[in-house]
């Protein structure tokens, strides 16, 4: 080996240095980095000669041997051929390790019993492997450099205290050196085992598709059975490789044990090779020294076409790691220094959710909406058009307004639509809309709370202190700002609710209800139904009497009773024509939202005549009496309106022709017949046995039944109802989005950075707040260390000439 390497003295002299410190630089980081530089993988099963190849190519004995695994940790072998020493007293030879800085080892049996006490303390004494490295870099004239690692030689079935899964856990290992495209594979095999079963070249041959990348290596030629040969092995007529194959001769266990060495070894391989006559025309693939000058060459071209790949794949990384040191900032110690930086890093996130808010961040997002945007979309898509969506009539039925108008008007029948049940369903209707107003409050401030994290820059990362702090002067700021809002919204609502404003030009009115509704009803009642044939009888005059119910035959009976305070005569009268049998509703109390005052202010009075029959009434035309005409109408009702209502004390009796008695009153008579029977049912005549009244129910509903008055009470309620809500929607679907925006949004806006200065601008809290995580703190050492590392390298490569075609010349 000495003689080719001396032969050669400057081949490989250039760039494999320069690997091996680039190697050095970056071995040296905790870190580690990405950069995969060009080295040599020896792979092989056990047993295979895996180690003598290598002390072969160093020339002295160093790696630890033995029955079971030897290699546990990955060894990476640096070869670095040095000038003879000008002293005798200086080192020939002397090996490094990269964990022992300036400690030298002389005598390589320390240097074995450093391998194997150093993969001792990371694995143990059993049999457990590791693919944490072992760095030893061995210096000698009779070298040539090359960077060589050796890997846990490939095993079959566990032994001893190995871990069951070791065989899959070699090969994971030894794939994670041999994928690497950087990597040359040294494949070795036995040559007395078939080479198509070699465990080398088959995972070799998984790594490397076509052989670009695989240098074979046949072992044990001098212990082949007699007659056979390895030429077709070496000649690549078996599995072909590219970069070709190497035959050695190894040394024997014998001559281990008897201290053989490897120089005598080398010179016993050439010898046999000598007497071989079938290696003589195969000596380029033949020896420790061809092989040694093989993986020089190889990994010398194999550099050069990696070097421009290197160069730019190291300025990168430069480039990328300078670009996080940036982010994490710089520390300073000074007073002026810490307040400028808490100064910097408050005004960047005021502005951060200040531009958030306006929509004017220099980073849009393109994967979903924040910021102002969420809140228009909230606002707008959520809010209003929830609101749209109500109908105030929903959530109660046709029964359940008849029955508050029913509850309304108390003891009085229903003649006209109360204002009493308007006013408190509206209210009631009203009062939903508080909820979905405050839950679009609470909305809103829920995404200022996540813009307000999402402000959060690389700096104040840094900082944990001083983020929680920011974080909790946010939220008490939001917090603040949430109460008065919430308080506007419910005042919104309240003085809607306060305040029923029926003059609103918006709002449909009640005349203008009625009429809609009853002509709604005339409507269904022509789809209905014809109406029977109209009669002369006198039967059918009687009946055409405006709405006489047996509701309103109680009244008269009341009135004539002398009921105290009870008018008789100012319900419903005919039309003034008297002839077609209209009804016309005279001024009895309707409500102020119909715009006419109360039938007893009008004085408006119907007239009715008592009928010869017990207990019912006739137009006093029937009893003789002559109905007032249209011109004399008014000066009767005046007159009426003045007196008094008798008692029943002021009626007059008078016999009568079949028996009985008249009493007269008014225009009308009253005829009882002592011989009726129907008087005495009715309670003309006194009779001794006692009707029983059904006792009414403990919860009474209104009758599902509606009269035609009813119906249309029901309906002009419904359509006021949806009237006045509709302005009180629009109202509230303006109003909330502006308090929200006044009170919550804006100022929030506005304050942020003034309440930032009032609580953190404190020197005493400097020091405090500016404490950095850990992990930054450790991040940022190593992006300082593989910086430094990346510079060395940049410095290393520039070392080498320009022109590399002259190395090889």
């Amino acid at each position: 080996m000495a003689e080719d390497s001396n032969a050669n003295p400057g081949f490989g002299q250039s760039l494999i240095p320069v690997i091996n410190k680039l190697q050095d630089i970056f071995a040296q980081l905790r870190s580690g980095s990405t950069i995969d530089l060009p080295q040599v993988a020896v792979v092989g099963s056990q047993s295979s000669g895996k180690s003598s190849v290598l002390e072969a190519l160093v020339g002295r004995d160093f790696l630890p041997r033995g029955s079971d695994i030897c290699t546990r940790r990955p060894l990476v072998l640096q070869l670095v051929q040095v000038p003879q020493p000008a002293e005798e007293w200086e080192y020939v030879e002397w090996g490094e390790f990269l964990h022992l800085p300036g400690r030298t080892f002389t005598d390589f049996s320390a240097i074995e019993g450093e391998i194997q006490a150093e993969t001792e303390r990371e694995v143990g004494v059993n049999m457990d492997i590791s693919d944490k490295p072992i760095r030893l870099k061995i210096f000698s004239p009779y070298v040539l450099n090359i960077t060589l690692v050796d890997l846990p030689g490939i095993t079959k079935v566990p032994v001893g205290d190995q871990p069951a899964d070791i065989e899959a856990r070699i090969r994971t290992m030894v794939m994670s050196y041999i994928t690497n495209p950087s990597c040359i594979i040294l494949a070795v095999s036995p040559a007395n085992s078939d080479l198509a079963n070699s465990d080398a070249l088959q995972i070799a041959r998984i790594a490397d598709i076509d052989g670009s990348r695989t240098i074979g290596v046949i072992t044990k030629l001098d212990i082949m059975d007699r007659g056979t040969d390895a030429s077709n092995l070496l000649l690549g007529n078996v599995i072909p490789l590219r970069l070709g194959y190497i035959g050695v001769v190894n040394r024997s266990q014998e001559d281990i044990i008897a201290n053989k060495s490897i120089r005598d070894a080398l010179v016993s391989e050439e010898n046999f090779f000598r007497s071989c006559q079938v290696y003589h025309s195969l000596s380029e693939h033949c020896g420790i020294p061809q092989l040694a000058k093989k993986l020089n060459q190889v990994l010398e071209k194999h550099i050069r076409q990696l070097l421009p790949y290197l160069k730019a794949r190291i300025y990168a990384q430069m480039t990328s790691v300078k670009k996080e040191l940036s982010s994490y900032g710089e520390i300073t110690e000074s007073e002026t220094g810490r307040g400028a930086l808490v100064l910097n890093i408050l005004k960047k996130f005021s502005d951060a959710f200040k531009s958030g808010i306006e929509g004017k961040n220099e980073e849009i997002l393109t994967s979903e909406l924040a910021g102002g945007a969420r809140i228009h979309y909230i606002f707008q898509s959520l809010f209003v058009k929830r609101l749209d969506d109500v109908d105030p009539c929903d959530d109660m039925t046709d029964k359940d307004i008849q029955t508050a108008i029913q509850n309304a008007i108390g003891l009085r029948s229903a003649l006209f639509v109360p204002e009493v049940p308007f006013q408190v369903l509206l209210r009631r209707q009203i009062a939903r809309l508080l909820d979905p107003s405050l839950q679009c409050v609470h909305f809103i401030y829920e995404d200022l709370v996540k813009l307000a994290h999402r402000c959060e820059t690389s700096d104040l990362l840094r900082f944990p202190v001083l983020q929680r702090c920011l974080e909790e002067v946010v939220g008490s700021l939001l917090r603040e700002c949430l109460v008065p809002t919430e308080t506007m919204v419910r005042y919104l609502i309240e003085m809607e609710m306060d305040y029923i404003n029926t003059s609103h030009p918006s709002f449909i009115g009640g005349s203008k209800a009625m009429a809609v509704v009853a002509q709604q009803q005339q409507k269904r009642s022509l789809v209905g139904s014809a109406p029977p044939p109209a009669t002369k009888t006198k039967e059918a005059d009687c009946d055409r009497v405006p709405v006489i119910d047996k509701f309103q035959k109680s009244r008269h009976i009341l009135a004539r009773a002398g009921a105290p305070g009870f008018v008789a005569n100012n319900v419903i009268r005919q039309d003034k024509s008297g002839a077609n049998g209209n009804t016309y509703y005279g001024n009895c109390g309707i409500s102020s939202i119909f715009g006419i005052a109360d039938s007893i202010a009008s004085g408006d009075h119907g007239e009715f005549i008592p009928s010869a029959k017990c207990g019912e009434f006739i137009p006093p035309s029937e009893c003789g009496e002559s109905i007032p005409s249209s011109d004399h109408e008014e000066s009767i009702s005046s007159a009426d309106h003045e007196e008094p209502i008798p008692s029943v004390d002021h009626w007059e009796s008078t016999p009568s022709a079949n028996g009985g008695e008249s009493f007269a009153f008014g225009n009308g008579s009253f005829v009882t017949n002592e011989n009726s029977d129907h008087a005495h049912n009715v309670g003309c005549l006194h009779d001794s046995s006692m009707i029983q009244l059904k006792e009414p129910p403990a919860v009474l509903s209104s009758s599902e039944a509606q009269s035609e008055l009813v119906g249309i009470g029901v309906g002009v309620t419904k359509m006021l109802l949806r009237s006045y809500y509709d302005i009180v929607r629009k109202n509230i679907q303006d109003k909330v989005p502006k308090a929200i925006m006044h009170f919550l949004v804006n100022r929030a806006k506005r304050e942020l950075y003034s309440v930032f200065i009032k609580n953190l601008y404190r020197e005493d809290l400097f020091a405090e707040m500016l404490e950095e995580r850990e992990d930054i703190a450790s991040r940022r050492k190593q992006c300082n260390e593989l910086l430094l590392a990346l510079q060395q390298a940049v410095r290393t490569l520039e070392e080498l000439p320009l022109d590399l075609d002259s190395l090889s010349k």
